[in-house]
């Protein structure tokens, strides 16, 4: 069994509760999306190149890294087959493993496996042209160390993420995110919401990783 990963390297996580956390990053291609503001287009195209890695090849790269959590990415990982196997091989010899995903596949198989992997997974808000995949009874299954992402680009999806927070009482399940497409929106008018609307438990993130390197640049 091996998985097509379009690319694979060490970084920092640039999200997620672990921001700022050395991270290794396994991106695999393939997405059933197609987001407006998508930074990651190359990877979802069926004709990306890719190298065939078995778990053990991926694992191994992790062990001789020394780092302990290994990020699963995309595209969008859960399309993977045998996700299970991989995630189980990397916590044999002590990885911890986050799964980024974009919110429209089931975790649910997924959240009962022991070890548990932890989620970071997007809301779709109307700026991205994918809203009606949500897959909101992801939510059942979240645990505190996991994450729910909103990326907004406008108002109109900051007041969306506020009516889904509420509506699913996410700060009391798990870590709330509102993060702004890449120079499409000030952050300072995210936090301006913040506190008009009193968003208590919600918090402001930037992607690190594109403010420490080029934005465009791949394998950060």
């Amino acid at each position: 069994m091996t998985y097509p990963v379009a690319e694979i390297f060490k970084s920092i996580n640039g999200e997620s509760l672990r921001a700022g956390e050395p991270a290794v990053f396994v991106r695999f291609r393939g997405c059933n999306l197609a987001c407006s503001f998508c930074d990651t287009k190359w990877a979802n195209r069926p004709d990306c190149p890719v190298t065939p890695m078995t778990a053990d090849e991926i694992a191994g790269y992790a062990d001789e890294a020394g780092i302990t959590d290994v990020t699963l990415t995309g595209g969008e990982p859960l399309l993977q087959k045998d996700i299970t196997a991989l995630i189980a091989r990397l916590t044999e010899t002590g990885h911890r493993v986050e799964i980024e995903t974009n919110g429209s596949v089931s975790v649910e198989a997924l959240s009962r496996v022991i070890p548990r992997p932890v989620f970071t997974l997007d809301y779709k808000l109307p700026g991205s042209g994918m809203e009606s995949a949500m897959l909101t009874e992801n939510y059942r299954y979240l645990a505190p160390g996991d994450s729910v992402k909103f990326v907004s680009g406008s108002r109109e999806d900051l007041e969306r993420a506020a009516e889904i927070i509420d509506r699913y009482r996410l700060t009391e399940k798990c870590a709330v995110f509102i993060s702004p497409v890449f120079g499409k929106i000030d952050p300072a008018d995210i936090v301006s919401f913040l506190l008009e609307r009193r968003l208590n438990g919600v918090r402001l993130q930037l992607q690190l990783h594109k403010f420490i390197w080029d934005p465009n640049k791949r394998g950060v």
